[in-house]
């Protein structure tokens, strides 16, 4: 039930994103999303009594929220401008399929057959869903698209950096790991939001349900869980909490069709399809730990 709760938030982070950005503009977006969810995780350590030690990984989880939350909730958030939530959920599960190419090209990480064909047949399912889902294949569709992928780039290799920076360096409390990468991409955006909403502000700040929208984006999908996933990791244990990667998109299109009237498609199925059947492939129990260890490390925690 827990595991179809965090699948069923995620999900819905994708939702609120198209619900926000449209009228907030993507940095917005993106910078209220880590603020809160900052926040929500700092209340949470100070209502458990948690010890804020660091062990002098302070900094490297600061860098880490810039690779592994800020550049991606700003990509999802430029992505809900233009695709349908159904699309960018979908496009989040490919997170896997870049760690095994960005594994291979800069973490010394074996290719096997099995990887490759992963890879190439998830790839597949990406190019099936821009031409096959409900929304006409623009020039704006292929761009949402590319920056759905720049960000699980981003989660891919901030799976190996945070297994290189924070395990291989003794350890830290993933709570305070979720909670310093979330101040990371809170000060990254920071300056960059401050100066575009004194330049060029939005048009419009929106109403009741857009902030409430928000607030659920930072505080339930963002803070909630990520408490959520690491507790889901500490019972059940990693491998089977990765089957969150197969069941957020799902989630993801039926919430844009039950709150946004999104069109459902054929498209979705097969491609989804073919991107589960990829990710699949490149996390059978028979490839190498480190590609475990590092894909349990990203969030789709997502925003994935």
């Amino acid at each position: 039930m827990r595991l179809l709760l965090l699948s069923a938030i995620w999900g819905a982070s994708f939702l609120f994103m198209r619900m926000i950005a449209p009228t907030l503009g993507a940095l917005p977006t993106a910078f209220f999303r880590v603020l809160l969810g900052a926040v929500g995780l700092g209340l949470t350590l100070a209502a458990l009594h948690l010890r804020w030690n660091f062990k002098e990984k302070f900094r490297a989880t600061l860098v880490l929220g810039v690779i592994n939350s800020g550049i991606p909730f700003l990509m999802y958030s430029m992505a809900a401008r233009i695709l349908p939530a159904g699309y960018s959920a979908i496009l989040n599960a490919t997170t896997p399929l870049m760690g095994v190419v960005l594994g291979a090209l800069f973490f010394s990480e074996k290719l096997t057959r099995n990887r490759v064909a992963g890879v190439l047949l998830g790839f597949a399912g990406v190019a099936l869903l821009v031409d096959t889902g409900p929304v006409t294949a623009t020039h704006h569709v292929l761009l949402g698209a590319g920056a759905c992928l720049i960000a699980t780039a981003c989660y891919g290799a901030a799976g190996f950096l945070t297994k290189r920076w924070i395990s291989e360096r003794g350890g830290l409390d993933s709570k305070l790991v979720a909670f310093g990468s979330q101040v990371g991409a809170t000060l990254c955006l920071l300056p960059v939001f401050a100066y575009s909403a004194t330049i060029n502000p939005p048009a419009s700040w929106g109403g009741g349900e857009l902030w409430a929208a928000i607030g659920a984006l930072g505080l339930i999908c963002t803070a909630f869980a990520y408490i959520l996933y690491f507790k889901l990791i500490a019972d059940i244990g990693p491998i089977k909490s990765l089957t969150v990667t197969f069941l957020i998109p799902p989630f993801g299109v039926l919430w844009g069709f039950l709150f946004l009237n999104e069109p459902l498609s054929w498209g979705y199925l097969f491609s989804g399809g073919l991107i589960g059947l990829a990710v699949w492939m490149v996390l059978r129990k028979n490839n190498s730990n480190n590609l475990v260890n590092a894909a349990k490390l990203t969030s789709k925690l997502a925003q994935e």
